[in-house]
């Protein structure tokens, strides 16, 4: 479009700038293009008539060649356009007489048009030799009368608002006009023609208005763009329904940065009054205008001001059938969104910027869940960022549930398009290792389910499922069943059709765990029986087929399948016996006759094996006391476990044994006769032991014993006086004089199998015996009266200590008689536990126990030529046999092919030595410690029967004042076994520690038990916790001696019987009593659902404060924390630790140890409180925990430089240094850590306080440094964590101010700030180097070939910083360089020494470590080179040093020397001293 300007310099606006409404008759225009008036105002008399001006006009169109008057149409114009404007042109533009033609021709043309026919022939178009343009058109491109022409008919246009919006265009006159101003080739006086348009626009009927307003860039030029945006902008103001073609105005018309951002603002202002169907139409117009300067700015105002909330809540009223998609509001504005990111990428990338700036939980929005899913669908470019970014959102709480119910519930027209990218990020969510994840991405899964009823989105869902199930993966299998258990608990009707899907979980039962195997038969029990009767059908089919999988199940032969079947069958007992869901006497009737059928079968098909009679024994324990059934059931129970007494007790005389028959050679005796002379009966454990080595009576005891409680408890109101003679009755055992030192020489191996299974039936027996008559003392138990429990209290307190006896002595005999003890126990594997784990402990405490052969005394050539004997095994078979746990073993020489362990033909898991196998010779029975560490024990625990958790009520008990013996030392035995227990079950709730080796196996339905469920069983004992601790630390600090007497009268009592060999350390057991309250208060302290359960959290920290606070803790603290508030009781337990731990430094480095590591986990758990806080929006109480973390921070780091520093004896360092290892570099790192300034304490102690350690110790040397913990035994750990902390700094240099975009105008103070710590990196690691010197343990070597490489390849990305700065800072750089080159050399001494020794601990780190020498080498040559113009550089080789700088006459080595590549970087200065590298380059140059 071109202006013409220059064609009438002198044309004026109109004098009036406001639009004057239009009178019934129009006026001639009163100026011309010269200004001229259209008549004589001196004489008063008009020039022309209007008949006459016509006839003036007429003329001109012919004799220009344009017939006006044609009664056939519209005018007729000549063939030549070009010409018939050009020729009206020079005739209007004429000096002489053409503002007089102009005139009458516009005052003639005025009044033609008056006539509406007439009006309609000048615009309707010509169709004369092929044209279609009008008579207007034509006049229009006349520069001179153009503007004249567009006021007057812009003037004509109200006359014509009374047309029917519907008409055509040919009938509409005011559309025709519009439509001949657009697309003019020029515009004369564009400002004055927008002026008069937006004068008319304003007037205009709304239909009109938004085509004008559509059609205005094709009608406005660009110099009038900033007069339309102003002028819309105050028509939108008025009038917001015009908001669509002002948008499709703004983005067609061509604006430059300020209007683009004027128009921007404008529309962002009506983003949260405009109509929802306009909204579509917004959203695409802000985001595709979106430029790199305002996309954070548009994104952000969406967010904020877009009201989105899933869909319209009456949406959810309306059937939408028969409708569009994109008709729906909210539909048609995701899909504006999803077409705006698919158009630009950067879109994309910004809003996932600012969503993940958001950390707290009130910030996001369901927009943001809505954008993550839109950004989804985009392709698999962004999918992987989307997920991390979707699942931290969840794991942190700042997209929750509520938000995907409001997404999804009642909106399926809308998710429907979005139904993939929901179950694929539900997909992603269920596999993730983070519990919250999963729960998350199960509630996707369940809304889904729930709101698409289609058979297809049902389908997909479970599909998606059953491929969770089978990946294998322990956590994710567990959830998707959790999952389909829901699903079938809550639509078993809408399942049953969709069955054939689900039935592939049947094909993963063999991976499954008994914790899946459980939620599998849950889900096909709901299926199978509780469908209602709509589908009565179709259910009875699929629970006969289920009946009929699980007959096989349980008759089969192989133990895999009969778990299967066991687990199944009792699940679905449970629901058709089920008394809480009957509907009817005939249905109840047959559901019990159908449970106990498969009852009987269970077992029948079960009582000739020993594993599968546990496990049903112990599923039916756990279902009846976790439902409530049918009292058919319970009575047919009652009536099998009616042989107990026939089975395992014999009767007594005057509770003595009525003969001392011998059995198996061995005389037997009682053991821990509670009850005295008026015990009526004993177990019978001896007799049965050594009747036969092939017996499962014995195994099925404790779960047998354990079914029996139970169902005396239901049917005793919870009492077990039925059953009361079983907790104090004495045990047949062998007798004690077999665990003398002559006694035991004298047994046979046989004999020591005897007597180590009757020890291990004994303690688990009084291990059931606890966790039965537990529920008599528990709080709230009110069945039995006081003196009653005040006994079984008593009772119980002994058996404890009877417990803690027998397995100190079971631990003793199996070290002596190393053998594999039968399962009493199904293991239970959680959390991906490894049969392969406790297989390889168990036999690597049996390989401990054998004759002590080091490896040192066998040569690695006889080692290889050992030989292997198996069994014959055909080769076909061999290759098809898939290898067993003990074949790994044997592969990485864990055990032999004699230590494989033979399973008897009874099936019974009774495992022996070989007989050629020999018991060591240090048969002189070991002393026996109370309580024993039971380290031959650990490697079977997963055998034991568990003990439960009532349980842990004992620990509220103690011996009364009035007893033979209240020596609170002697009691700290039996609670330290409960602690050690207690700690065993928070590793199991404990994140990452259920793969651990001290998960024990849990309970029967204990892995169905919820961490929240656990902490309200175990609250109470809190203040319990501490009173032990206190109790022990008081006894610790009392000085070390023995108990024995005490604990004897105490044993004696109990009825444990006199052994010789038996030692109690007073101390021992007061530090080990402190350590596991310390350690389990730890644990509880790292579970998140304490952190996240403030009151839970508050008890725990109350428990642990001390009697008062230092005033020095809050010196710091301004204002003081107010006493019970979160931040005060952390400081209170943080003080109370720090006590303990001055305490410690006196008696035990190990309590000293432990209470420093517990302090860590306080400021641990501050920092985690914090981030909670922080993401759930809680600033100001984060502020005031916040106050506390500096305070937390100095006294974890001073108690660490305590325990450094203090000096440690051989008495209360319990066993010297060894094994310390690990203890001793945590301190360190917790001392570095938590000091004031982290690169300072690692200077000084690389260059100051390691040097004057000396190869060999003196009596001196501690007076030197100051660190008693600092000796030759411990410097190469030191020395480790010296290098890794400098490595670590140097990297956070690095990352700080290197890999940063460098910024303009970087402050100086931060260059010389990161080149100082730069320096005393390279200073400290140049120390630590040097140090190889004076040490010559290969260890220390080791490490400093290995950290000095890891240090030059950090190093080496510090040379873009270094470059950058070389100007201003050379000659600290050039000193960097030389003093890191002292490093290098040193560091390429030890690999050529290395070398010649062949020392392999050394050489394995040479290659990369060579490597980072060899690019810094030549970084340096690149940075001289292109920044230095003083300096020169060479390279050499260096001459064959020693590590004390001596030249070595003859190169020993001489094949590796061309890989001996260093820098010797000289001073370079004014003086033009060269710069020297040395290397192989130069083979003449030193």
């Amino acid at each position: 479009m071109v202006f013409l300007h220059q064609q009438l310099p002198s044309r004026k606006r109109p004098a009036s700038s406001s639009f004057v409404s239009p009178l019934p008759e129009l006026k001639i225009p009163k100026t011309t293009a010269t200004g001229a008036p259209s008549f004589s105002e001196n004489n008063g008399v008009m020039e022309d008539s209007p008949a006459v001006a016509i006839d003036k006009m007429v003329s001109i169109l012919a004799d220009a060649g344009c017939t006006l008057i044609n009664p056939s149409g519209p005018p007729c114009l000549p063939s030549d356009p070009l010409k018939f404007r050009s020729h009206l042109d020079r005739l209007f533009s004429a000096s002489s007489d053409g503002c007089d033609l102009r005139s009458h021709f516009l005052a003639g043309f005025s009044s033609f048009i008056d006539c509406p026919k007439n009006l309609r022939r000048v615009l309707v178009p010509s169709n004369q030799s092929g044209r279609s343009e009008s008579l207007l058109r034509q006049l229009l491109l006349v520069p001179v009368i153009q503007l004249d022409l567009q006021i007057l008919f812009l003037e004509k246009i109200p006359e014509y608002f009374d047309v029917d919006p519907e008409c055509s265009l040919e009938d509409d006159v005011a559309r025709l006009i519009i439509n001949h101003f657009r697309w003019l080739d020029f515009i004369v006086d564009c400002c004055a023609f927008c002026e008069k348009l937006m004068q008319v626009l304003i007037i205009c009927p709304l239909h009109l208005k938004k085509e004008v307003i559509g059609s205005l860039p094709e009608i406005v030029g660009d110099q009038s763009n900033k007069a339309v945006v102003d002028s819309l902008g105050e028509m939108l103001q008025e009038d917001s329904s015009i908001i669509m073609p002002v948008l499709d105005c703004f983005s067609n018309l061509n604006l430059d940065d300020i209007l683009q951002e004027q128009v921007i603002t404008i529309a962002i202002s009506y983003i949260r009054t405009i109509d929802g169907e306009q909204m579509p139409h917004l959203l695409r117009f802000l985001l595709l205008s979106a430029t790199p300067l305002n996309v954070r700015r548009i994104i952000s105002h969406i967010r904020e001001q877009l009201k989105f909330i899933g869909i319209s809540h009456e949406m959810q009223h309306k059937k939408l059938k028969g409708k569009s998609l994109m008709a729906n509001t909210e539909a048609s504005t995701l899909d504006a969104l999803r077409t705006s990111l698919l158009s630009k990428s950067m879109l994309c990338q910004e809003i996932l910027k600012l969503l993940i700036s958001l950390e707290k939980p009130q910030d996001h929005k369901i927009i943001d869940l809505w954008l993550l899913v839109l950004i989804y669908m985009k392709g698999k470019s962004m999918q992987k960022s989307i997920e991390k970014i979707f699942r931290k959102k969840v794991v942190e709480n700042c997209i929750q549930k509520v938000m995907i119910d409001q997404c999804i519930h009642g909106n399926k027209e809308v998710v429907q398009d979005y139904f993939p990218s929901f179950l694929s990020l539900s997909e992603y969510l269920l596999a993730c290792r983070e519990q919250k994840a999963r729960e998350f991405g199960t509630h996707i899964y369940a809304c889904l389910f729930e709101e698409f009823g289609d058979s297809y989105f049902r389908q997909e869902v479970l599909s998606a499922l059953v491929t969770h199930v089978g990946s294998g993966v322990s956590f994710e299998v567990t959830s998707a069943l959790e999952t389909m258990a829901f699903m079938a608990s809550k639509y078993a009707q809408e399942l049953i059709p969709l069955s054939t899907h689900i039935n592939g979980i049947l094909d993963y039962l063999e991976g499954f765990n008994i914790e899946n195997l459980h939620k599998v038969y849950e889900i096909f029990s709901h299926l199978a029986l509780l469908a209602p009767s709509s589908v009565e059908c179709l259910g009875s089919s699929f629970g006969s087929e289920l009946f009929m999988i699980l007959r096989k199940q349980v008759s089969h032969p192989d133990l895999k399948y009969k778990k299967m079947g066991l687990i199944g069958t009792l699940k679905v007992v449970s629901c058709l016996a089920d008394a809480s869901k009957v509907s009817g006497s005939s249905f109840e009737t047959t559901n019990c006759e159908e449970a106990l059928e498969l009852l009987r079968t269970s077992l029948d098909s079960s009582k000739h094996f020993c594993l599968p009679l546990i496990l049903f024994y112990d599923e039916l324990t756990v279902m009846l006391e976790h439902k409530r059934l049918q009292p058919a059931i319970i009575e047919w129970t009652a009536r099998h476990i009616d042989d107990f007494e026939s089975m395992f007790l014999s009767d007594l005389d005057g509770g003595q044994l009525h003969g001392t028959d011998a059995y198996g050679g061995l005389e037997g005796e009682l053991w821990m006769n509670l009850d005295g002379d008026i015990s009526p009966v004993c177990l019978n454990i001896f007799p049965l032991a050594s009747s036969s080595l092939q017996s499962t009576t014995l195994q099925i005891l404790p779960a047998y014993f354990l079914l029996l409680s139970v169902v005396e408890r239901l049917t005793n109101r919870g009492s077990l006086g039925g059953i009361d003679a079983l907790l104090g009755c004495p045990l047949h055992l062998p007798s004690s004089k077999y665990f003398s030192i002559a006694g035991w020489k004298s047994l046979t191996a046989k004999q020591k199998q005897i007597v180590c299974l009757s020890l291990y039936y004994a303690t688990n027996w009084i291990r059931e015996l606890l966790n039965a008559f537990c529920t008599q003392v528990a709080r709230g138990f009110e069945c039995i009266s006081q003196a009653t429990k005040e006994d079984i209290i008593a009772k119980l307190l002994k058996r404890l200590r009877n417990l803690v006896f027998l397995e100190s002595l079971l631990n003793n005999s199996i070290q002596c008689h190393p053998m594999s003890l039968p399962d009493v126990h199904l293991h239970v594997q959680h959390s991906g536990a490894s049969l392969l784990d406790n297989a390889y402990d168990m036999v690597h405490a049996e390989n401990k126990n054998k004759h002590k052969k080091t490896h040192d005394t066998t040569s690695p050539n006889k080692r290889q030529h050992q030989k292997v004997s198996t069994p014959s095994i055909s080769g076909t078979n061999r290759k098809l046999q898939q290898p067993t746990i003990f074949d790994v073993l044997r592969k990485g020489r864990a055990i032999t092919s004699q230590q494989v362990l033979h399973e008897d033909s009874s099936g019974q898991s009774l495992k022996l030595l070989n007989s050629t196998d020999q018991e060591p010779d240090a048969i002189e029975q070991k002393i026996l410690e109370v309580p024993g560490a039971t380290k031959a024990l650990n490697a079977q625990r997963f055998k034991f029967r568990p003990l439960l958790i009532q349980c842990f009520s004992l620990l509220e008990f103690s011996k009364k004042q009035g007893s033979c013996c209240s020596d609170p030392a002697a009691e700290l035995p039996p609670y330290l076994y409960l602690l050690r227990d207690l700690h065993n079950k928070l590793d199991y709730f404990t994140p990452g520690k259920q793969f651990s080796s001290r998960c024990t196996n849990p309970a029967p339905g204990f892995c169905r038990m919820t961490v929240e469920e656990f902490l309200t069983k175990i609250r109470p004992l809190f203040p319990i916790l501490r009173r032990h601790f206190d109790c022990a630390v008081s006894i610790l600090l009392e000085g070390d001696g023995t108990c024995e007497e005490h604990w004897k009268v105490q044993s004696s009592a109990a009825g444990n019987p006199e052994i010789t060999k038996l030692a109690f350390s007073k101390s021992s057991v007061s530090v080990l009593v402190s350590k596991e309250v310390l350690h389990c208060f730890s644990k509880m302290l790292d579970l998140p659902e304490v952190q996240m359960g403030k009151a839970v959290l508050s008890d725990l920290l109350e428990a642990f404060q001390p009697s008062k606070i230092s005033e020095n803790v809050f010196s710091d603290i301004q204002p003081r924390p107010l006493p019970g508030t979160t931040e005060y009781l952390y400081l209170g337990v943080a003080s109370f630790l720090e006590d303990v731990l001055n305490a410690a430094c006196l008696s035990s480095f190990m309590l000293a140890s432990v209470s420093l590591f517990t302090l860590e986990s306080i400021v641990t758990s501050v920092q985690t409180f914090l981030d909670k806080l922080g993401r759930n929006g809680e600033s100001t109480h984060s502020i005031s925990i916040h106050r506390v973390l500096p305070t937390l921070r100095s006294i974890l780091g001073s108690s660490a430089q305590k325990l450094l520093k203090n000096n440690w004896d051989d008495v209360n360092l319990e066993n010297g240094w060894k094994n310390k290892g690990e203890i001793m570099q945590k301190i360190l790192y917790i001392y570095m850590e938590n000091s004031e300034s982290k690169s300072d304490l690692l200077d000084e102690l690389a260059c100051s306080i390691l040097p004057q350690v000396s190869s060999c110790r003196t009596a001196t040397e501690y007076d030197n440094h100051g660190f008693s913990t600092l000796c030759n035994e411990t410097f190469a750990m030191w020395y480790r964590v010296l290098h890794e902390e400098n490595l670590a700094i140097l990297k956070s240099v690095v990352k700080d101010a290197i890999l940063r975009k460098p910024r303009a105008g970087v402050q100086l103070e931060n260059v010389e700030k990161h080149l100082a710590k730069i320096q005393m990196s390279v200073n400290v690691v140049v120390s630590l180097v040097s140090m190889c010197r004076t040490h010559d343990k290969v260890i220390v070597h080791a490490m400093a070939v290995k950290y000095g490489g890891k240090f030059v390849d950090s190093f080496l990305k510090v040379f873009d910083f270094l470059q950058a700065h070389f100007q201003t800072h050379n000659e600290i750089i050039i000193h960097l360089v030389k003093e890191l080159q002292k490093a290098t050399r040193t560091i390429q001494t030890l690999c050529s020494e290395a070398k010649g020794l062949k020392q392999i601990a050394i050489t394995s780190k040479i290659p990369p470590t060579k490597r980072s020498i060899e690019r810094f080498l030549f970084h340096v040559k690149a940075l001289l080179h292109t920044k230095s113009s003083a300096c020169t550089f060479w390279m050499g080789n260096l001459k064959h040093k020693d590590l004390m700088g001596q030249v070595v006459s003859s190169q020993a080595y001489a094949d590796d020397q061309n890989s001996n590549a260093d820098e010797d970087l000289a001073e370079a200065d004014d003086s033009d001293q060269p710069v020297s590298i040395a290397s192989e380059e130069d083979k003449d140059m030193e």
